[in-house]
């Protein structure tokens, strides 16, 4: 078997998570671990090693936000997930601001945010699974059309260490 037999999965997409209580206490990491449970409530999933500051942020107050970054971001994705602690985000180049339903922090330049309350969690191997209900989401008009992504959205799509790749070539028919 492979030293990362997870990454036989990549390329997936990359989102920044943050959590805590903003301003007072609040960070942000880069997770490719994020995914939909159900589209009705609207669940979401997190997956985070409790190692993370993050983690230990998500426990305390059972909130976090799941921010869609456009490939403009690729700097501050890869800082986020590159450096450790709050420290780090006197390096990022991003705006926090209090979440509308939330005290964790959205991120002025994602073009979506999804606040979410941690309905439960369960530690599996090395990472804990987050379940979050969304309870708020923002977006931005020029990526989301009616909530349907546009084409020329650039999303970032994490394929191994610090390699990228965005979705430039984008199929209509098939």
């Amino acid at each position: 078997m492979p030293a990362r037999p997870y990454r036989l999965l990549y390329p997936l997409r990359t989102y920044l998570i943050t959590s805590g209580s903003y301003p007072e206490e609040y960070n942000v990491m880069t997770a490719d671990w994020v995914t939909v449970v159900s589209s009705q409530p609207f669940y979401v999933a997190v997956s985070i090693a409790p190692e993370r500051y993050t983690y230990r942020l998500v426990k305390k107050h059972g909130e976090f936000v799941v921010a869609v970054p456009s490939w403009e971001l690729l700097r501050e994705v890869w800082l986020a997930g590159s450096l450790s602690g709050p420290a780090k985000l006197r390096e990022l180049r991003l705006t926090f601001e209090r979440g509308r339903r939330v005290k964790a922090p959205v991120i002025r330049e994602a073009v979506a945010n999804l606040e979410c309350r941690v309905l439960e969690s369960k530690l599996y191997g090395d990472h804990e699974l987050f379940i979050g209900e969304v309870v708020y989401t923002h977006h931005t008009p020029r990526a989301y059309d009616d909530l349907t992504p546009r084409p020329d959205l650039k999303v970032i799509l994490h394929l191994s260490g610090n390699m990228f790749l965005s979705n430039e070539t984008v199929v209509t028919s098939v």
